[in-house]
């Protein structure tokens, strides 16, 4: 018995010593460097910004209210960016933030480099943590001006949205990996040519509209990539906007039995994403990638065929009320 004592107030110790580190090391900021880029006033930049914003980058699909995110994702109104969607996951609360250029709640206050660094780096303007949800480590210098631009062209909101916030198990996660902020892992391009090809498509996927974010298979606990690229497997759990269904994403790589792009010609994968919100509850973003032009949609159709082909069988991707949910 006092040798099991002894085991129990070792033990008792290592974890509060832990709690105690945990919450210690939390606090430190993280210095990733200022990105030199200046917002500009020419129209056709903010123009671009705008687009992206509630087009390819889908924005608009996270920082909005929570009530107004359908009316956006629907087409029925295109709102300032003022924030306000929210998640609660194992690792933390996600809270989107108001990015109007308000100065006491949204980002009003923050330089241009700052705004160009939270993209690029994740790190807010005062060198806090924020929640990787924005892939966009590598969207070329042109296009990181125009969001910018676009940011600083929109009215000012007066809209409180609280600061995301991580979990023990978050925090304690984080600071195991020691961890650094996540930049570029290329250079990213200072422009890019917007044409019809499969590399465009290939920057659209990956540092715009985050294609793999959510058709490749993730660790539900800690978010870290455990599949194979576009070969789907990610298991949405019903929210608020789900109507009680679970999705799991599709299979989008040229697999002929098991990828569903395999057999879709390039007029109909347009049509497709022309049409918006069809699937009850769906997690993926049409209202936004419905305001795609058909340039991108191109590409991005002519990327996808370039994939390697995966074997990935997907049962089933929408999961009614009452059927039983993977996990």
């Amino acid at each position: 018995m006092k040798i099991l004592l002894k085991i129990l107030a070792v033990l008792a110790v290592i974890v509060i010593g832990f709690v105690v580190y945990v919450n210690m090391a939390w606090g430190k900021t993280h210095d990733a460097p200022l990105i030199d880029i200046h917002a500009s006033t020419d129209p056709a930049l903010i123009e671009r910004g705008r687009y992206l914003a509630y087009g390819p980058a889908h924005c608009a699909t996270c920082h909005m209210p929570m009530d107004k995110i359908m009316v956006v994702e629907n087409g029925q109104e295109v709102l300032p960016l003022s924030g306000g969607w929210v998640n609660t996951f194992p690792l933390g609360t996600f809270h989107a933030p108001n990015l109007t250029p308000d100065k006491e709640t949204g980002i009003g206050t923050w330089s241009d480099a700052q705004i160009a660094r939270a993209l690029r780096y994740s790190v807010a303007h005062d060198g806090a943590i924020l929640m990787e949800f924005m892939p966009f480590q590598e969207l070329s210098d042109e296009d990181l001006t125009a969001v910018i631009s676009f940011l600083r062209s929109q009215p000012p909101v007066k809209h409180h949205v609280p600061r995301s916030e991580y979990s023990f198990l978050g925090k304690a996660i984080f600071t195991a990996m020691g961890y650094t902020p996540l930049g570029p892992k290329n250079t990213p391009p200072v422009r890019v040519q917007r044409d019809s090809t499969a590399e465009y498509g290939r920057y659209l996927a990956q540092s715009v509209a985050n294609c793999g974010g959510c058709h490749t298979e993730r660790d539900l606990t800690t978010g870290e990539f455990i599949g194979k690229d576009f070969a789907g497997g990610m298991f949405f759990m019903p929210d608020e906007f789900s109507d009680g269904h679970g999705h799991m994403s599709p299979n989008i790589t040229p697999d002929l039995e098991t990828g569903v792009m395999a057999h879709w010609d390039e007029e109909t994968f347009i049509r497709r994403f022309k049409a918006g919100r069809l699937i009850q509850g769906t997690p993926m973003p049409w209202g936004a990638f419905s305001r795609m032009d058909t340039i991108d949609l191109k590409a991005l159709y002519h990327f996808l065929h370039s994939l390697q082909p995966e074997h990935r069988p997907i049962e089933k991707t929408v999961y009614r009320p009452g059927e039983k949910m993977p996990g």
